[in-house]
């Protein structure tokens, strides 16, 4: 409890600091464009490594060996998306929020809209997400098992989230993003470094022993070859499209993400921004190298049924492995200091990235949707700021609420969800918007409200929400267990909503008679040069 509430006070300090060096929007939304391509990359590597890489894959890849892995591998390969194809363009083009990028060439309300809208439901879905780690995670530190006393961690967890994004703003929360990934990487290097001096560095002892201890018991083999989560003999086929689906929506959905998009816009120049990228790819992979040892380590040291005991769907793995191997190098107090660190860091992690997604949602609805659409460009930078923290309430109650609602759920699984919805409507929008000349704005509302709708009420009618009741003493997976209404029989929508996405942004497109061919020119000059960018961020 010490170690946790220093780490609590120390970024509370860090957000009233940054609170009085708020004083513009640019400051609020954008942290003043301050920040060098280092300090931005360490952030990027902060906003991206959620509790669903920590917490998340670890569980999973302790309950499903080999197919967990293939989240740590789609989260990572996403990046190169996001580098090679959106973040200097996007630097170059935009201002505060994506919609800055959609607007430019087009009808700006109805845009901004949908991009507003976009937005707000993708942050939801992610922090639905970090709501659930935290409080599986405060719940193991505190011994709180009764969904009940879950739920007011989860209410704990939404006001210090609420806290950060009012008083710190864009600044406030890099500054915490920053040594949240300072404190992971080396949480998670040193208890990877205790598991494998435990099997003498050899990686073929640790997985055989977590294969003994975890696999099935007919066959431990299986526990490392694919096949154990995803294309089962149950499955069948839709198993196997399933696996392809997930696949999609995590390398897709990186480049669409809200609140990955506006790190782009906190540093001074284009190649700034693909610095940070740079950096924040090298961080992020050396961490999902991490996750493998963790993942597989809880396997073998912990073992499936100790960790499904503490929580089904396995997300307190990587605490309780931290916890088994401090006990056993350092005996029963090196084990509680252990865990007390690795807990105080990945609750770092939930604080950090729920206040990067608050603060992307509250930003995107004050900018786009008030300044813009309500009050049609004539809001002042007070009042949008205003505005922004006034929606970080809103959206924070929201975000708590249905974190209640959705424990019990793998908190990676339900990242991946927030992939395949930012996959579906985000990105075929910027990639439209930057890259076709053609597109006008029939198109860009089509693509974000197609991709969007299709991916929603595929998730609705799938089997994440309704399914027939589990077996007693089995995980319950959906989110209304005991009603059965789905149809779609995958988890992952991705694989259908994605390519509708794209297909209903060219169908807009092409149906609209709307061309403005010097906008295109413009914003191509501006976003593969930077010619123009200076000017629009200072408007």
């Amino acid at each position: 409890m010490i170690l946790f509430l220093t780490f609590v006070a120390a970024t509370l300090a860090i957000t009233f600091w940054a609170s009085r060096q708020t004083k513009t929007a640019a400051d609020y939304y954008a942290g003043g464009r301050s920040f060098s391509g280092v300090q931005n990359g360490l952030a990027i590597g902060g906003d991206y490594m959620s509790a669903a890489s920590f917490l998340g894959i670890a569980g999973i890849i302790a309950l499903s060996g080999y197919d967990g892995f293939l989240y740590s591998i789609g989260f990572l390969v996403a990046w190169l998306v996001a580098l090679l194809l959106v973040a200097e363009l996007m630097r170059n083009s935009g201002k505060f929020t994506m919609a800055d990028v959609l607007a430019f060439r087009m009808s700006p309300r109805p845009v901004r809209t949908a991009a507003g809208v976009s937005t707000i439901v993708v942050s939801i879905f992610y922090l639905l997400a970090q709501m659930v780690g935290a409080g599986a995670l405060v719940g193991l530190l505190l011994g709180i098992t009764s969904p009940s006393g879950k739920a007011w961690t989860i209410v704990g967890v939404g006001a210090l989230m609420i806290v950060y994004v009012v008083f710190g703003g864009m600044k406030g929360t890099t500054w915490v993003q920053i040594v949240k990934a300072v404190l992971l990487m080396g949480g998670a290097a040193l208890v990877t470094v205790l598991v494998l001096a435990k099997f003498g560095f050899n990686l073929s002892s640790l997985l055989g022993q977590a294969a003994t201890t975890s696999g099935p018991k007919a066959n431990p083999e299986s526990f490392l070859s694919p096949g154990l989560k995803y294309g089962t003999e149950a499955q069948g086929l839709a198993g196997k499209i399933d696996l392809i689906s997930l696949g999609l929506a995590l390398v897709l959905g990186t480049a669409g993400l809200p609140h990955i998009l506006i790190r782009f816009y906190t540093v001074p120049t284009a190649k700034d921004a693909r610095k940070s990228v740079l950096w924040g790819i090298g961080i992020i992979g050396v961490f999902y190298l991490l996750t493998l040892v963790l993942g597989f380590g809880a396997a073998a040291l912990v073992g499936k049924e100790a960790i499904t005991a503490g929580d089904k769907a396995g997300n307190t793995a990587a605490p309780m492995l931290a916890e088994r191997i401090g006990e056993e190098i350092f005996g029963p107090v090196g084990g509680t200091i252990l865990l007390a660190l690795i807990g105080a860091v990945a609750f770092a992690t939930i604080l950090a990235v729920v206040a990067g997604l608050t603060l992307a949602s509250s930003s995107s609805f004050s900018h786009d949707l008030y300044a813009h659409v309500f009050k049609r460009g004539q809001a002042s930078e007070r009042q949008e700021v205003v505005v922004a923290r006034i929606s970080a309430l809103i959206i924070g109650a929201v975000a708590i609420g249905l974190g209640i609602l959705a424990q019990g759920q793998n908190v990676a699984f339900l990242v991946a969800l927030a992939f395949a919805v930012a996959a579906s409507g985000n990105l075929p929008a910027i990639l439209y918007s930057l890259f076709w000349k053609r597109f006008n704005t029939a198109g860009a509302v089509s693509a974000i409200y197609g991709g969007l709708v299709s991916a929603l009420v595929l998730v609705i009618f799938s089997p994440v929400v309704s399914a027939p009741a589990p077996p007693a003493g089995t995980a319950v997976t959906a989110l209304i267990p005991g009603v059965d209404f789905h149809w779609f029989p995958l988890s992952n929508p991705g694989i259908v909503s994605i390519p509708l996405g794209f297909l209903c942004g060219w169908l807009g497109t092409i149906l609209s008679k709307e061309y403005n061919a010097a906008k295109y020119a413009e914003i191509e000059v501006r976003s593969l040069t930077g010619v123009g960018a200076e000017k629009a961020t200072k408007h």
